[in-house]
Formats: structure tokens, C-alpha cells, sequence
């Protein structure tokens, strides 16, 4: 298959573009700069100069490929609503496209949002219309089903780990070292899904291959780690103490990652397991803090 990837260069996104070649799969993506554009080709992947907000880019993208990995957000927790616009339209940019010929298309989701209970492959997302969380990208996305795409969602778990990693246990690590303590939010009792990249990664490939129309996957390894256990695992890597933050001084604390680090995020893979013989084999959380992913 030729496909489509934007985000090709990001954490996630390096690691699906290589298990599609790797399983033989021709992989174009989608490069904002030059420096980009040159990592792309030194890997064996054709470049299309483009970004999120140039919908040309994007539907000259999709018109050529069989499927689309949508894998790229702005990351802009400063404007995260406008984040969330640029979503949209980039979402219905790449539907409208593979539309007309049937093509597949899976977007990166998240797993917020949902307290209180165990999320689900079967639990429809919450968000709604341009102006909710991501921009209702997976409803968006999903929406499309009906009208001849091949459209799924890939919900992440909040921490895709491994060496490397520059993402939320990398942030907390961060913090860690600069307060001089691995805090945890509260009692630490609220849970975290984890799955390591190289995992993820074949979760996508396998969707983008055989996953139906409508399917919504999730990349979850660990269904819900308890947050003071990754601050203990962070503290003994670091070699710093492991204390509580009272919830009042979570953002202060930890700053815009707080709210996400006091979020209660349960979340079940069964389904996915079982419609696409998907085991992980990748390390734990708790093997890559130890091995030194987030010591540097």
C-alpha cells in the first residue's frame, strides 16, 4: 500500500513510518521544514512539503495514497482551541479526499475525558464540533465511515514510552529534577494507561491493513498505572524523594501538565487484542524508567 503519514517525524510517528516499510508498505510524509523534509528522505521515505493548516498539502497527501495515518496535532497547550480548529479542518480535508475512492484513513485520538469509568474501544467519544477537545476529530473522522472511507480512530495512551521519549513521563521527569522531588497529584490513586511505542506503532500498521471501517482501536499495554507509582519509579531512577502535591498546587507544581497528571484514565484494550491478534511485547513503563529513558 502507499501510504499517506503526517506526523512522520514525531515520536509516534517515526516509529509507525518505519514498521510500514519494514513491512513493506511505501511511505510518503508530510515535512514542514527542510531539516524535516531531509530526515524523511534519509530514511527511505518520499517527502511531500506541507503542513496542518496548508489543506493543499494535505489533500495532495491523501489523493495519492491508499491510506492515511493521521498522526500530527499542534501541540500548543497555550492555544490548544485553535489547536483544535487546525484539527478539523485538517481531518475533513483528508476524509473528503479518500472519500471518492474508498481510501483508509486512521487519526490519532486521546483517552480524556472519561472519568469515573473504564474506557472502551466500544465507549463513543464525547467531543463534538469544531470548537471541543482535538476539534471532534475522532467523531469527525469516524463520521466519514458512512460515506466510503475506510475511517478508524487509534486512541493513545497518555504516556507512549520508551527511549527517547520527549513526551509526558519525559516532562514529568523534567519537573522532577528542577523541584528536587517525584510528586504525585493528591492520594496518586488516579491511573495512567502506558504502552511503549514499538507497540503502538504495530497497532497502526495492523489497522491500516485489515481494521473495519468505524473501528476505533486502543494502543494500551498497562490498563492504568496509579500515578504514585510512576512518581516512585521516576524518584528512584532520579535518585530524588517521592512526595505528594496537594490538588490546590497541582498546576503551580506541575504546570500545564497538572490537570493531565491528576486525570483518572482507565482504559481496556480487549477488543482491539482480539480483533487484531495484538499483543505487546514492548517494555513496561516501569522498564524503561528503570533502564534510564527519562534519567537524562
Amino acid at each position: 500500500m502507499r501510504i499517506f503519514v503526517t506526523g512522520a517525524t514525531g515520536w509516534i510517528g517515526t516509529a509507525v513510518s518505519a514498521e510500514l516499510l519494514s513491512a513493506g508498505h511505501e511511505v510518503v510524509g508530510l515535512a514542514r521544514t527542510a531539516a524535516a523534509a531531509d530526515t524523511l528522505a534519509a530514511r527511505g521515505i518520499e517527502v511531500l512539503r506541507g503542513e496542518l493548516t496548508d489543506l493543499d498539502s494535505l489533500r495532495a497527501g491523501a489523493a495519492g495514497a491508499d491510506a492515511v495515518a493521521h498522526l500530527a496535532f499542534v501541540h500548543d497547550f497555550a492555544r490548544f482551541a485553535e489547536s483544535g480548529v487546525i484539527e478539523h479542518h485538517a481531518v475533513a480535508a483528508l476524509a473528503e479526499t479518500l472519500a471518492p475512492r474508498g481510501g483508509a484513513l486512521i487519526v490519532a485520538s486521546g483517552m480524556a475525558g472519561y472519568p469515573g469509568q473504564t474506557l472502551t474501544e466500544a465507549t463513543p467519544s464525547t467531543q463534538h464540533g469544531i470548537e471541543s477537545m482535538r476539534g471532534g476529530s475522532e467523531n469527525l473522522a469516524l463520521g466519514w465511515a458512512a460515506q466510503g472511507v475506510r475511517a478508524m480512530a487509534a486512541r493513545f495512551a497518555p504516556t507512549v514510552h520508551g527511549m527517547g521519549d520527549h513526551g509526558f513521563t519525559a516532562e514529568l521527569a523534567r519537573i522532577a529534577r528542577t523541584q528536587g522531588f517525584a510528586g504525585y497529584v493528591g492520594d496518586g490513586m488516579n491511573r495512567w494507561p502506558a504502552v511503549h511505542r514499538t507497540d503502538a506503532a504495530r497497532l497502526v500498521r495492523l489497522a491500516i491493513e485489515g481494521g473495519e471501517p468505524g473501528t476505533i482501536v486502543h494502543a494500551v499495554a498497562e490498563d492504568g498505572i496509579p500515578a504514585r507509582d510512576i512518581a516512585a519509579w521516576l524518584g528512584a531512577a532520579l535518585g530524588v524523594p517521592v512526595r505528594s502535591v496537594a490538588p490546590a498546587d497541582a498546576d503551580a507544581h506541575f504546570g500545564w501538565i497538572g490537570r493531565f497528571f491528576a486525570a483518572d484514565i482507565a482504559a481496556s484494550a480487549t477488543l482491539t487484542r482480539e480483533r487484531f491478534a495484538w499483543e505487546p511485547t514492548g517494555p513496561t513503563l516501569a522498564e524503561d524508567i528503570a533502564a534510564g529513558a527519562y534519567s537524562g
